[in-house]
C-alpha cells in the first residue's frame, strides 16, 4: 500500500510542480518580453541623444542655406539694378541731364539762375552774392529794445520734449532704403 499512497503524493507533487514550472515558465516569458521592450527603448532614447546634435546642425545649415540663397537672390537684383543704370549711364542725354541736375551745369549761350533763401535776401545787398548778405544778416550786432512775446510757452515745449523722450522709443530708419 505504501506504493499506492506515495502515488497519489507524487501526482500530487508532478502536479504542482508542472503548475509551479508553467507559471514561472509564463512569468519569465513575460519578464523576457518585458525586458526586451526596455531594451529597445533604451536604444531609441541613445539614438535620440546621440542624433539630435547632428539635426540641430543640419537645421542650422539649412537656416544658413536659405539666408544666402536670399543673399544671392538681393545680389542678382542689385546686379540687374546696376546694369540698368550703366546702360543709362551710356547714353549722352541721360548724362547731360544728370550734370545739369547734380552739378547745374549749364549749355554755352545758357543763363543759369539759383534762388536760395529768397524771403531772407535784403534786397540792398551791394556785394553781389547772396552768400555774402546772408552772413551779414546773422552776424548782425544790432540789439533790439524791445521786449516781444513768444507765440509759444518755451517751459511746456521743454517739458513736453524731456516726457516724450522718457516715454516714445526711438525709431530707427534704414540707411539706403
Amino acid at each position: 500500500m505504501s506504493k499506492k499512497q506515495t502515488r497519489p503524493n507524487a501526482t500530487v507533487r508532478g502536479a504542482r510542480s508542472v503548475a509551479l514550472n508553467s507559471a514561472l515558465a509564463t512569468r519569465l516569458r513575460g519578464l523576457q518580453n518585458n525586458l526586451q521592450v526596455v531594451a529597445i527603448l533604451g536604444m531609441v532614447v541613445l539614438a535620440i541623444i546621440a542624433l539630435s546634435p547632428q539635426v540641430q546642425i543640419l537645421n542650422q545649415q539649412r537656416q544658413q542655406i536659405a539666408d544666402l540663397q536670399t543673399q544671392v537672390a538681393q545680389a542678382k537684383a542689385n546686379l540687374a539694378h546696376m546694369r540698368v543704370e550703366r546702360k543709362r549711364w551710356s547714353d549722352p542725354v541721360y548724362i547731360r541731364s544728370q550734370a545739369r541736375d547734380r552739378l547745374y551745369y549749364v549749355l554755352p549761350g545758357e543763363v543759369s539762375y539759383l534762388v536760395m533763401d529768397a524771403k531772407g535776401l535784403n534786397t540792398s545787398d551791394v556785394s553781389g552774392t547772396v552768400g555774402a548778405a546772408l552772413a551779414q544778416q546773422r552776424a548782425s550786432t544790432k540789439i533790439s529794445s524791445s521786449i516781444t512775446r513768444a507765440k509759444k510757452n518755451w517751459v511746456n515745449s521743454l517739458m513736453q520734449s524731456v516726457v516724450r523722450a522718457g516715454i516714445e522709443e526711438p525709431t530707427t530708419t534704414k540707411a539706403g532704403k
